[in-house]
């Protein structure tokens, strides 16, 4: 069990640099367009596709890769406690 926690705190680890790696493409022209930027999104495009229905767009900011982040970190500092 302690096994699976472990690995599920290093997936989200992962997850959270990627998604900030991401947010971070958007800040350069064409960037998102590039093999790296293609590829994020195949792979992060699912975990924030149902994000994108709630309305964190304001004023021109887009939320929805905070708010990713966000879940993600409370999952992983809930899941321990609803296992043990």
């Amino acid at each position: 069990m302690v096994f699976f926690l472990v690995a599920f705190s290093y997936l989200v680890r992962i997850l959270t640099l990627l998604l900030v790696v991401y947010a971070l493409l958007s800040w350069f022209p064409g960037a998102r367009d590039s093999w790296l930027g293609r590829a994020l999104e195949e792979f992060l495009e699912p975990l924030l596709k149902p994000l994108r229905r709630l309305p964190l767009q304001i004023a021109g900011l887009d939320f929805t890769i905070i708010a990713a982040i966000f879940i993600l970190q409370m999952i992983e500092r809930l899941l321990p406690i609803l296992l043990f």
